[in-house]
């Protein structure tokens, strides 16, 4: 894939612009949609708008011609031709439809809203599955969308944690992140069944990973939290045996290469973000009711799921694994 420049649009055929500015989580759910304009405009060039570090899984999504690095609204600083098609695959607006108008599209598709009363489209529907939304954004439009069509080839380059359950202990809001205690209790039991743990995580969390590790007598060698950059972290979700997470970009990694998961939901319910009820190889965990997501410490439904019933759910996804392989 390339970078986008300022001649990089020059095409007979035009141009789709895409925005989806947002993280690892948000570019994964937006894969059918993204496939789907591919399907429908086979000769034009599909623009993906998008933060550069993301750039990695952009390449693996073979629907995508161009990144555009966006490092979110009011980022899109667009100087090509004006776009035949300009689609808002990144919320409902209105900044975010505000900057695709401001590239001069031919058409826009994009959700209604109050500050924009002279662009149709669907009502915003908060009850949806990210994946669905927007599907049926682009069947409205008269877009064939397929929500299960969402995997992924793995990265290119091999890695060398092929084969091992990796244990992510991290996420970006303290509402979504389960106790480093019972992470700790659950990667030692499956270390203790012989299973090889990697602990992965960002810069920020390498305090936290490492605190697991410790705590679960796993070796600091197997501590990757900022060793990693985004292809290097996919490489290792795609050849996991298994991927235990909370509700985070990892959880979304796993349902995109077909890695096993067990993913643990709070304060938000699995049917809005996790993996599609479909795919059976992933585990979503979760208590039955909603919190504060943007809560400063962990959420009380999160905390109802104790740390055997997790090992429980991660021993059997891994057993499960095991047969289909034999």
């Amino acid at each position: 894939m390339d970078s986008a420049g300022s001649d990089t649009y020059e095409t007979t055929d035009g141009t789709v612009l895409a925005l989806r500015a947002l993280g690892i989580g948000d570019l994964l759910t937006a894969v059918p949609a993204l496939r789907a304009l591919r399907k429908a405009f086979p000769h034009k060039r599909i623009v993906l708008a998008a933060p550069e570090r993301l750039r990695p899984l952009a390449d693996l999504v073979e629907a995508v011609d161009l990144l555009h690095p966006t490092p979110g609204v009011g980022g899109l600083d667009w100087h090509g031709d004006a776009p035949d098609l300009a689609v808002n695959l990144h919320g409902k607006g209105p900044g975010s439809a505000y900057d695709l108008l401001g590239t001069g599209p031919d058409e826009l598709i994009t959700h209604r809203h109050p500050d924009l009363p002279g662009v149709t489209g669907p009502a915003w529907r908060p009850e949806l599955h990210e994946i669905d939304r927007w599907c049926r954004l682009l069947e409205q439009r008269g877009l064939s969308a397929d929500p299960t069509d969402l995997l992924l080839a793995p990265p290119p380059r091999p890695t060398p944690h092929a084969g091992t359950v990796v244990v992510h202990p991290g996420a970006r809001e303290p509402a979504n992140r389960w106790p480093a205690d019972r992470f700790a209790r659950v990667a030692r039991a499956l270390q203790d069944d012989g299973q090889e743990i990697t602990i992965t995580g960002d810069h920020s969390e390498i305090a936290l990973a490492r605190s697991v590790a410790a705590a679960a007598g796993i070796a600091p060698w197997r501590v990757m939290a900022g060793r990693t950059n985004l292809e290097e972290l996919a490489a290792i979700v795609a050849s996991a045996r298994l991927v235990l997470c909370g509700d985070t970009g990892v959880a979304h990694l796993a349902t995109a290469f077909g890695t096993p998961s067990v993913v643990l939901f709070g304060p938000m319910p699995p049917t809005l973000w996790g993996p599609p009820p479909w795919r059976r190889r992933h585990r979503a965990l979760w208590a039955g009711r909603r919190g504060d997501p943007h809560a400063d410490k962990p959420d009380p439904g999160l905390l109802e799921l104790d740390w055997e019933e997790v090992l429980a759910r991660s021993r059997e996804t891994l057993a499960v694994a095991e047969r289909k392989l034999r």
